[in-house]
């Protein structure tokens, strides 16, 4: 499953929840420096979503906010469950 993210890097705290413009929003305490928010990025999806890491791969955007990932679960439907109610979140 492909999902588009917004980081937000320089966050007081790891969350992921929300929207912005149709994205699920990350925001990360890590800096935009040396893909350490993407990968700050990548394992907070995967934790958010209740997978391992190793599942979650970026697909597009390594130097932009906005991100494509891919996720690997084998219960699809429980995933787009996870997906839409993080989208939802207000914070």
């Amino acid at each position: 499953m492909r999902i588009e993210i917004r980081v937000r890097p320089g966050a007081s705290r790891t969350r992921v929840g929300g929207s912005y413009d149709g994205r699920l929003v990350v925001a990360v305490t890590k800096r935009a420096v040396d893909g350490a928010a993407t990968q700050a990025a990548l394992d907070a999806v995967a934790k958010a979503l209740a997978v391992r890491p190793r599942q979650v791969r970026l697909v597009l955007g390594a130097t932009s906010r906005d991100k494509v990932v891919e996720v690997d679960d084998d219960a699809a439907q429980d995933l787009a469950a996870r997906v839409a109610a993080l989208l939802g979140a207000a914070g």
